[in-house]
């Protein structure tokens, strides 16, 4: 565990919140696993919502970065998001996304937690968009899809729904290049 006590109290929050939920998970439980005193919580944050946004930030670039890290190992292709989120789905601890989950947990579209779940989304969707040689109408299609993949994973407990979002996307990849040839 990092010494750092702000190090501690964000990878403290990251898990537990992942884990449990945001709501679930009071400052209090976040100060006993951390072992971080709460006049140095209070420090670093000033509040349990700074907290939530502060994680949020730290594992939108973790997860992105992961996310290029695969789709570029994998063979640096659209099509490739969805092996390596049935990579994401086959691991014991997946438990949906933390963006999904947040905003449904902060439905307020107005509140911190929703808005930097928001906005992990759009840069998700950027990327794919450049994978897809920036075609955002395409991009929005295969982040639908992603997302739905990642619900399914969580209530079938399975990589399948990865393979069928991959296939649907591959369909619609297809579709889209047959009427762009089409045009031509």
């Amino acid at each position: 565990m990092p010494t750092n006590a702000r190090e501690r109290l964000l990878t403290t929050a990251d898990d537990l919140f992942y884990a449990e939920g945001i709501r679930a998970v009071g400052v209090e439980r976040i100060l006993s696993v951390s072992g971080v005193g709460r006049a140095s919580f209070y420090r670093h944050f000033p509040s349990k919502d700074d907290l939530v946004v502060a994680v949020l930030r730290r594992r939108d670039e973790a997860w992105r970065a992961w996310l290029a890290q695969r789709v570029d190992a994998l063979g640096g292709q659209p099509l490739n998001v969805f092996d390596a989120l049935a990579e994401r789905f086959a691991r014991a601890d997946f438990r949906g996304c933390a963006f999904i989950n947040t905003m449904v947990e902060a439905a307020d579209p107005a509140s911190s937690a929703h808005r930097a779940a928001a906005e992990h989304k759009e840069r998700v969707t950027d990327y794919v968009a450049d994978l897809l040689d920036d075609r955002a109408e395409l991009a929005g299609s295969f982040v639908l899809l992603m997302d739905g993949a990642i619900v399914t994973a969580v209530r079938e407990r399975s990589t399948a729904p990865a393979h069928h979002a991959r296939a649907v996307a591959e369909a619609l990849l297809n579709t889209f290049q047959g009427a762009k040839s089409g045009l031509s």
